[in-house]
């Protein structure tokens, strides 16, 4: 019985180890991966432009939208 009790202790605390090293990576990562996009910012012209490319708008709508912009 006490070798059980020993094995059931050790397991615990690997389950809790791996658990806590699987946080800490995940933690890691998403905090590099927000910096890294954080950095990339766009312009609203870039925006625009990038819709106009997409074809989710079209010229006379880019046109209109980069006049707004270039008023602000």
């Amino acid at each position: 019985m006490h070798m059980l009790h020993g094995y059931g202790g050790s397991f615990w605390s690997m389950i809790l180890m791996i658990i806590f090293w699987v946080g800490l990576i995940s933690l890691g990562i998403y905090l590099i991966t927000s910096f890294i996009n954080d950095g990339i910012k766009k312009t609203p012209l870039q925006i625009t432009k990038e819709r106009l490319a997409k074809g989710e708008i079209n010229e006379i709508e880019y046109e209109r939208i980069k006049s707004i912009i270039k008023h602000d």
